[in-house]
């Protein structure tokens, strides 16, 4: 069953539930891209690795299998004894990925896309958020790198390179964005802004300079992966509100589209 919207679905925003549609997407549009790159490109995955302390969660031992090794009781009396005091220890913080997406020339070598899917640490403040993504953005354009940015997510900092001020002058309300910057042009950004009452745009993607944009239709992959990941029980429409929240406007408009479903 299709989202009951006809673009991004608000509800999917919640920050338990888009972490796994970023990933869904980013592997369906490496799939598109694929299917329609000249013979010379190739699309891939990279990933960024984060030690984020409010974003750690448990660490899942089955990735380092189990702990077998023991080195029995320590005694704390040596250390009583020199006048040390026990102090609690800040928990480890186990890393997380994000993957993103890489345009390749053939030999695998060459960097030519960059393609972005924000997720709330890119649009977060910190070291460890908005000024590392805002940093990687800049060295793809100062290596001459086409950078394509895509922002479903309402809420954290205004984080793609369009500043803030701009986008607004040419597209007062909107909710989402993609900001593509191309190489040999990195003063200029193509920008489309779009509310969740749109469907999902077509994303155009650069390669080199005179070789033609290949397109991929973002809303046909967005419905497979909300059909594949099983995004309408983990909405709960019914007991769950958007994050953030929705307007008085935007939630009459999204309560008449959930009640039409009953």
């Amino acid at each position: 069953m299709p989202s009951p919207f006809p673009g991004m679905d608000p509800w999917l925003e919640e920050s338990g539930v888009f972490p796994s549609l970023h990933s869904a997407l980013i592997y369906l549009i490496l799939e598109a891209l694929n299917a329609e790159l000249p013979d010379n490109y190739l699309a891939t995955t990279d990933r960024i690795v984060w030690v984020d302390d409010e974003l750690r969660r448990e660490p899942d031992v089955s990735t380092f299998g189990p702990v077998t090794r023991s080195y029995g009781d320590i005694s704390s009396e040596p250390f009583a004894e020199e006048g040390m005091v026990a102090v609690a220890a800040n928990p480890i913080l186990e890393p997380w990925e994000q993957p993103y997406l890489e345009i390749l020339s053939n030999d695998g070598e060459r960097l030519v896309t960059a393609i972005e899917i924000l997720s709330p640490s890119n649009k977060k403040s910190g070291d460890n958020g908005r000024t590392s993504y805002l940093q990687k953005q800049g060295e793809f354009r100062l290596a001459n790198v086409n950078l394509i940015e895509i922002d479903l997510l309402r809420g954290g900092a205004h984080t793609t390179a369009i500043p803030i001020e701009r986008l607004r002058s040419i597209v007062p309300v909107f909710g989402y964005h993609i900001c593509t910057t191309v190489i040999g042009d990195p003063t200029r950004h193509h920008v489309k802004a779009f509310t969740m009452r749109d469907a999902l745009p077509t994303i155009v993607v650069p390669l080199d300079p005179g070789i033609p944009a290949v397109k991929v239709k973002l809303q046909p992959l967005f419905d497979r992966a909300y059909d594949t990941g099983r995004y309408s029980r983990l909405a709960k429409y019914d007991r769950k509100t958007p994050e953030p929240a929705l307007t008085p406007e935007q939630q009459q408009w999204a309560d008449t589209i959930l009640n039409g479903r009953n």
